[in-house]
């Protein structure tokens, strides 16, 4: 059995979408990187996805699971468990997300004066 997700995992304060690189939606990225330890439940995958609806994680996992990034597995029994897994295709993509992620936090800095400058150059043309 696999140890928590860290509910902390994420900070609440990144802003992720100053992401240049994504796989998918907003969120695949980081259900990519919950599942990196192994198999995970819905409600596991809520604790550190806080601030994602049930509603937009159901559709993230889909769409995961549609491109191949994750298997979801139904274990029957008299209390129906469903588990998501990375493929070996969704594991090929934790080195990609690493690099990106260190890109990013490199770059942070420079991603933030940028988005501010063009938020202040729309202001001024409204």
């Amino acid at each position: 059995m696999a140890k928590p997700l860290d509910p902390e995992m994420f900070d609440p304060l990144c802003p992720s979408e100053l992401m240049p690189i994504r796989v998918g939606d907003k969120w695949a990225g980081m259900i990519i990187q919950c599942l990196e330890d192994g198999p995970r439940r819905f409600s596991e995958l809520r604790v550190p996805l806080r601030n994602i609806t049930p509603k937009v994680l159901t559709k993230s996992l889909r769409t995961l699971e549609r491109d191949a990034f994750i298997v979801r597995t139904i274990h029957a029994g008299p209390s129906r468990q469903v588990q998501y897994e990375l493929t070996s295709l969704g594991r090929s993509l934790l080195e990609l997300l690493d690099a990106a992620r260190a890109w990013a936090e490199t770059h942070l800095e420079e991603l933030i004066d940028a988005r501010e400058a063009a938020i202040a150059r729309a202001s001024r043309t409204s």
